[in-house]
């Protein structure tokens, strides 16, 4: 387990990584509408997407020509259970969870 947090963990320690997950709260999103709002390349916003995948908190699948990314909320679990096994924070919810990236991302 420990390493699947680590891994989690180091996904969302990036401002980037946090606010793609964000966006793709609402809905699946093609590649290139995740890259739209970074002033950033492609290929960097392709490096985020490589890394929240290999966490296992987006997958991404090709329909057609486009390759479309999907939040995987399950793969929070882990981290969620490890921080709630401290008994001093309240059980986080993913709309609470939405609300502090919203805060911390100033959007």
């Amino acid at each position: 387990m420990s390493a699947s947090l680590d891994t989690t963990f180091a996904a969302l320690a990036d401002s980037t990584r946090r606010a793609i997950l964000t966006m793709l709260l609402e809905d699946d999103m093609a590649v290139t509408d995740v890259a739209e709002p970074f002033d950033m390349s492609l290929a960097a916003i392709s490096k985020h997407l490589s890394i929240l995948t290999r966490a296992g908190l987006i997958s991404q699948e090709k329909r057609g020509r486009v390759k479309w990314c999907k939040l995987e909320p399950d793969a929070m679990r882990s981290a969620i259970v490890w921080i709630e096994s401290f008994g001093q924070l309240e059980a986080l919810n993913f709309e609470a969870f939405e609300r502090f990236l919203d805060n911390e991302l100033g959007s």
